[in-house]
């Protein structure tokens, strides 16, 4: 298979604040992959050095073909991208946004317009379409800018945290999308996420932590990878229930909120120990085999938590543009 974005090398630096450790990888031509990782792991910083908004330090980053070493209008035409933050005007109607977006790309008359009315049937909005903005929820905002990045149909797409603000139906929709996308268009669809769920529905991920790659692979490869079961347990009192089983049983937990985790070759066993001496103490409790949680846990010794940190890209005042692309 060959490759649509190939990272060598990459570092990048807030002042002292590294976001990102000279880290490697490829993404492979027509897959649906995801950087994935807690907030501070430095995904919203990889993603902004796609997009061409921030410049390269050190390293290189080559993606269809071309070196990302300046502004590139030619590689700006050829990708779509969906920031994390707004970047609709709120004063104008939808498809007034979506003319203006498609003017930017050449598009123009009977091609742009229907095109446009195409996807907002696709995303459940095009009976809003002659409304402002502003008068929109959150969740159809976020799907008029879903519209507004696929007008000129890009190559590659690269979203930062699609399914924010979006209802569970609509994100079924959009991933169902997303797959028609990579499937039956040739699209290479990045998506760069804190969340689990949807990183299993990625043809590939980068597991990203610290700015540093904690693993990489298809989610089955990385599941497999794990030795095991994993031992959930939910509870009132997490924090006294973890120290006493330590105390008491000389067996480590680690805790998530309400829920206390452990990874072992003897999990039916473990859980029978803990259910004759604390079951009184337990909500709930649970054997599965390894998730992409426990992946995490395993290459960094952590719980992953998506809340963790600030990216740097977002935490220093350097925001990129949301309007689009470098030109």
């Amino acid at each position: 298979m060959s490759v649509c974005i190939h990272v060598k090398e990459l570092s990048h630096r807030y002042g002292q604040r590294i976001a990102l450790d000279r880290i490697g990888l490829d993404v492979t031509r027509n897959s649906l992959s995801g950087f994935v990782g807690p907030n501070g792991g430095g995904k919203t910083t990889l993603f902004h050095l796609l997009c061409g908004l921030l410049p390269v330090q050190s390293g290189a980053i080559e993606a269809l073909g071309m070196p990302l070493t300046g502004k590139n209008p030619a590689y700006a035409r050829r990708i779509g991208v969906l920031f994390q933050n707004p970047g609709l005007d709120r004063r104008l109607t939808v498809r007034e946004n979506l003319l203006h977006q498609g003017h930017l790309y050449g598009l123009r008359g009977s091609r742009l317009y229907d095109r446009a009315t195409s996807l907002l049937e696709r995303f459940g909005v095009a009976a809003r379409a002659e409304e402002t903005v502003e008068t929109l929820s959150g969740g159809l905002k976020r799907r008029v800018e879903l519209v507004k990045c696929l007008l000129h149909e890009p190559e590659l797409l690269l979203l930062d945290e699609p399914s924010t603000g979006l209802d569970p139906g609509a994100r079924h929709t959009l991933w169902n999308y997303l797959e028609e996308l990579r499937s039956e268009n040739a699209v290479t669809v990045v998506v760069a996420t804190h969340l689990m769920e949807e990183a299993e529905r990625c043809d590939e991920l980068i597991l990203l932590d610290r700015g540093n790659i904690a693993a990489q692979g298809r989610p089955s490869e990385l599941r497999d990878s794990i030795q095991g079961e994993s031992l959930r347990i939910v509870c009132d009192q997490p924090e006294k229930l973890r120290v006493r089983i330590q105390t008491e049983m000389n067996i480590e937990l680690q805790r998530s909120g309400e829920t206390l985790k452990l990874r072992s070759d003897k999990g039916p066993e473990i859980l029978q120990r803990i259910m004759d001496s604390y079951g009184q103490q337990i909500r709930s409790i649970a054997l599965d085999k390894p998730t992409l949680e426990d992946v995490f846990l395993a290459r960094t010794g952590r719980v992953y938590s998506g809340m963790e940190g600030a990216d740097p890209a977002t935490d220093d005042g350097s925001t990129a543009s949301e309007e689009g692309p470098a030109q």
